[in-house]
């Protein structure tokens, strides 16, 4: 029995003519709020005695459900847990949905979106009424306080509810105080039904501290809306809010209209000068970007020696990207004298990375390690990451190596850095002290070496790395992007069929999927192919940007199609909503070029309605160096233009060197040597890599001899030069340099 109810499991059917109906009335346990109270009662049971017989039934729920008699008194045929038809409040909705969803609460408990559909939780006062006809141990109201806070602390819901069965039967439930303890209790056990259940039992007792505590306990729960339901309901009851209400309402605001609602309530009150509404109003203002109330706010109040504050102050400025102001008030909060905490660091630091300010950043430096603030692993990320967006690689490192202990983040911004400074050997070197250190490969550090294998050609250990990634449930098929990055991979390492096995299992493509294996057919000289993915795509209802058309351009210019490269940059924008832009211009005189139209690519630069770059040039350059003698009236125009756009680029002087050698203008070339030098432009070497058998990749420079083995591999070049020699007489022999 329950406070007069009962429940009876009549699996035989042999229960109804047992019962007098004259006394009491039976019934199925139809009501959402009886299914609900008893399932917890077996539950408590099985809990307190571990009962194979009642988790059977648990297990087993919609089985047994039908099988229970409810037996109901007359004076409880109007309870909820006994009336299908009773209308429940919507605070008792929240509770009793939170409990039937077995959710609902702090750290992932809460249901998304709630839907109040039910009633509230059991009655403490009828499921532990039957104690108070027994003889009982009584406890002072003091003592039943102080074991609750315990619980709090613990998180110890059972010896909670049975602390609150024993003030029932002490009497103990008439005191405020009780009720504030019991909510407080229960909110910070995550068990928000018995919460709302102690507060609607408590009505005759309701004061401000008891409002206060089931607002705290739902916004803590990420309740917000029924935190303010809660509130709003206390205004109406006439309940006057105090300082400590106001914190907890405004963290429960989801829109800046409340936010700015309950604002001028504080200054009707008086409250605004108070520090902890103050600094609440301050965070939820910066939450919503809110940068003019947020500084307002911040300089109203009377005492702002709180570090918390100006750090908060400090982050929001970071957070829409006013770093200059962030800096500003870190430098106001050093000249109030007060000591930045790591907090502070961390958050001026993300302002200087983001700024690429290293100089003040090495300061900055100086300052943790004499806090001795480096040694906290926050900081020491930040650190790398600042000097990573700065492109300080060495400085990366030197705070890396030095971490007694380092966590996933550590280990993801240092590979990012190393991303960042195109150090991709550094990035697959770091993946193996990763993995060997015993820190699992995420999506980040995915990305990351995987677009370092791109970059290497590194067919092999993108192919480790990707399978590593099926293996540990790293390629979802709801990742699009991971699945770009992966495709990407395969297509510059060599292997389309890769790339489209890829693109074919993907269940959610976007623009740059497309885009993708359109650029990966254009690299592998497979036009048609390119072409058709174009279409497709705009068939499929994808509206193609700046990139796809650079892309099948690109393809078309690899492939010889001029008059379909021609067709697209004519249509792109009236057809595609898309302007032609340099790159697409430059594909198209890439085009002409490589067709020998020299006079047309001339004339299309003359005509763009932007102003031609260096690349545009170049590429006009490069066909001219093509065709010989007949654009040599060109070139000089190009190379002259190309040289005042970018002075300082070797490939443009290597470039018209060899253009003036075909053509026999060797005062050309040696007065374009002198220029390099009169300029400090330096040539760099010709640099290749291979990826061996064991899945290093090797780099190699022309002329390198830093190999342990260079006698034998100089040795093998001759020999294949002498091969070639052998089968091809008309070949212009290279002298191959002796390895000293």
């Amino acid at each position: 029995m329950t406070g007069g109810l009962a429940y009876i499991l009549d699996e035989d059917d042999t229960l109804i003519p047992k019962v007098n109906k004259e006394i009491v009335k039976i019934q199925r346990v139809v009501a959402p709020a009886g299914q609900l109270q008893l399932k917890n009662l077996i539950e408590s049971h099985v809990e307190k005695t571990g009962s194979s017989r009642g988790a059977i039934i648990l297990k087993e729920w919609d089985k047994y459900l039908p099988l229970f008699w409810q037996l109901v008194p007359p004076s409880e045929e109007d309870t909820p847990e006994a009336s299908a038809s009773y209308e429940p409040t919507s605070a008792d909705k929240l509770a009793v949905k939170s409990r039937m969803d077995g959710r609902g609460g702090h750290d992932g408990r809460r249901p998304a979106g709630i839907n109040l559909a039910g009633l509230v939780v059991l009655n403490a006062a009828k499921c532990y009424g039957k104690f108070s006809s027994r003889r009982t141990r009584v406890f002072s109201l003091q003592a039943c306080i102080v074991s609750l806070q315990t619980c709090s602390e613990n998180h110890q819901l059972s010896n909670g509810r049975a602390i609150h069965s024993r003030m029932i039967a002490c009497g103990h439930r008439e005191s405020p105080l009780s009720a504030t303890s019991l909510i407080n209790m229960y909110c910070k056990c995550f068990s928000i039904p018995d919460a709302i259940s102690v507060f609607h039992e408590s009505t005759h007792v309701h004061n401000v501290f008891i409002y206060n505590s089931i607002v705290a306990g739902l916004t803590f729960n990420d309740f917000s809306v029924e935190a303010l339901e809660i509130y709003f309901r206390m205004r109406l009851a006439g309940v006057v809010p105090d300082n400590y209400t106001f914190p907890s309402v405004i963290k429960a605001c989801s829109e800046i209209e409340d936010l700015k609602h309950i604002h001028g309530t504080v200054y009707k009150f008086g409250l605004d000068l108070d520090l902890f509404i103050g600094s609440a109003l301050l965070r939820c203002y910066l939450e919503f970007e809110a940068m003019n109330d947020a500084v307002k706010v911040f300089e109203e109040l009377p005492v702002r020696d709180d570090v918390v504050l100006w750090n908060s102050m400090i982050n929001g400025y970071v957070q829409i990207g006013r770093f200059d102001t962030a800096l500003m008030v870190f430098r106001r909060m050093m000249n109030a004298e007060l000591t930045p905490s790591n907090f502070t660091v961390t958050g001026v630091l993300s302002a200087l990375a983001l700024a690429c300010d290293v100089r003040n950043g090495k300061l900055l430096h100086a300052f943790a390690l004499k806090m001795n603030y480096q040694s906290m692993v926050a900081v020491s990320n930040a650190l790398i990451d600042m000097y990573g967006k700065c492109l300080h690689l060495a400085d990366a490192l030197s705070v890396f190596d030095g971490m007694l202990e380092k966590d996933m983040f550590s280990w993801n911004s240092i590979v990012s850095v190393h991303a960042q400074c195109d150090n991709q050997d550094g990035t697959l070197t770091l993946l193996r002290e990763m993995l060997n250190s015993g820190f699992r490969i995420d999506l980040a550090t995915a990305t990351a070496a995987l677009r370092a294998c791109a970059y290497l050609a590194a067919l092999m250990q993108g192919r480790e790395i990707h399978g590593y990634m099926i293996r540990n449930g790293l390629d979802s098929p709801g990742e699009t992007c991971i699945h770009n990055t992966i495709m990407d991979m395969y297509t510059k390492c060599g292997n389309i069929r890769a790339a489209q096995c890829v693109f074919n299992k993907m269940k959610i493509r976007d623009v740059a999927s497309w885009n993708i294996l359109v650029m990966g057919y254009g690299m592998h000289g497979l036009g048609n192919k390119a072409l058709d993915l174009f279409f497709i795509m705009c068939d499929a209802g994808f509206k193609p940007d700046a990139i796809s058309f650079t892309g099948v351009l690109s393809a078309c210019s690899h492939s010889g199609f001029l008059r379909q490269g021609q067709e697209l940059l004519e249509s792109m924008l009236p057809k595609y909503g898309v302007s032609p832009a340099i790159e697409h211009y430059a594909c198209i005189v890439d085009m002409l070029g490589r067709a020998g139209r020299i006079e047309e690519a001339w004339k299309l630069i003359e005509s763009m309605v932007v102003e031609p770059n260096q690349v545009v040039w170049r590429a006009f350059l490069n066909a001219c160096k093509l065709h010989g003698f007949e654009a040599s009236r060109f070139a000089e125009i190009a190379a002259l233009r190309v040289l005042e756009l970018e002075p300082d680029h070797c490939g443009n002087y290597v470039l018209m060197s060899n253009m003036y050698g075909a053509n026999g203008k060797y005062e050309q070339v040696a007065g374009l040597r002198h220029a390099m030098k009169q300029n400090d432009v330096k040539k760099s070497p010709g640099c290749s890599w291979i990826e061996l058998s064991d899945g290093t990749a090797h780099a190699f420079f022309n002329g390198d001899r830093s190999h342990r083995e260079n006698l034998s591999l100089y040795d093998g070049l001759n020999s294949l030069y002498s091969c070639f020699l052998e089968h091809d007489s008309s070949m212009e022999w290279c002298t191959v340099p002796t390895a000293v």
